[in-house]
């Protein structure tokens, strides 16, 4: 999941030089809506498919909306401006609001006072990547920087809203009926905003990239985050982005020749120390079973 969502900004990069970024995102999931879609029509019987109650409604609106539409919108906007490295640190910020949507909104996920130096933390992290000083704030907050953090907020609050709904239906169902709702409404957006399909130019590059985005960073990445949501939480399943920077960073010095500074870097190293202030807890245990298959399960003692 983390290799297929850190490839999306590398995508996003390379399509944008072909077509317009909401018209890009647009179509990526007109594509990933038709392929979930027909899976879920010839794998669940009608039953299955329909949603039967408010929570099937409101968390087909949370994803569709939120997780998925405005989230990507932004993205692909704001990326433009950014390299895909630094797109996806930005991004990386989900775990970070996630906690504190989830401490307001769901009762078994409250924020604690770890959770709160978290989130500080994780936030002078974000500073140092996007190099924010007195002199360069309003600069730095008036670009794609922003717009980025933006869809990472989207991203968060959608998925807390969705685990809020408790929706009946499968993760798979769920998701097949919001990636209509994402495609509407970012189509709609790409026509507000004065693109033109005329603008875009289908070479191979763009047909490639679009591919990858519908299917594999489209349909198939969705099924498994929503999946993971039902499975482990809002704030635990926001875990996956933070593998997604470096995909997305050796992606794009790969394909596309960009390079990060030291202090992005650093500030990244900042974010993710946030964010094990965060899930301290739950970390925990994953830590003491990877050192229990190293056969490391007794710590030496004093004087040994």
């Amino acid at each position: 999941m983390s290799v297929f969502f850190g490839g999306t900004f590398v995508a996003a990069k390379a399509g944008q030089a072909y077509v317009p970024p909401l018209l890009l995102v647009a179509v990526r999931f007109d594509i990933a809506a038709v392929i979930l879609m027909s899976y879920v029509a010839l794998t669940r019987s009608r039953a299955e498919l329909l949603p039967k109650t408010p929570g099937d409604i409101a968390a087909i609106l949370a994803a569709g909306v939120l997780a998925i539409g405005l989230a990507n919108g932004l993205l692909f906007v704001g990326q433009g401006s950014l390299t895909s490295g630094v797109g996806a640190i930005l991004f990386a910020l989900v775990p970070i609001f996630a906690p504190l949507f989830a401490g307001a909104l769901l009762a078994d996920e409250r924020l604690t006072a770890a959770g709160a130096v978290g989130t500080l933390v994780g936030l002078v992290g974000v500073g140092m990547v996007v190099d924010i000083t007195p002199a360069t704030v309003i600069e730095t907050f008036s670009g794609g920087a922003v717009i980025v953090l933006a869809g990472a907020v989207s991203l968060a609050i959608g998925t807390v809203l969705i685990r809020r709904a408790d929706s009946s239906l499968s993760s798979t169902v769920r998701t097949a009926w919001a990636l209509p709702v994402s495609a509407v409404m970012l189509h709609a957006l790409s026509i507000g905003a004065g693109e033109s399909t005329a603008a875009a130019e289908w070479t191979l590059g763009a047909v490639v990239a679009v591919g990858y985005l519908g299917v594999f960073a489209g349909a198939v990445a969705y099924i498994l985050y929503f999946g993971l949501l039902d499975e482990v939480g809002a704030t635990q399943s926001s875990l996956v982005f933070y593998a997604s920077p470096i995909v997305a960073t050796l992606g794009g010095w790969l394909l596309l020749g960009e390079a990060l500074s030291a202090t992005t870097v650093a500030g990244f190293g900042v974010v993710l120390v946030g964010f094990g202030i965060i899930g301290h807890e739950s970390l925990t245990p994953v830590v003491r079973r990877a050192i229990g298959r190293a056969g490391l399960q007794q710590w030496p003692k004093a004087g040994n």
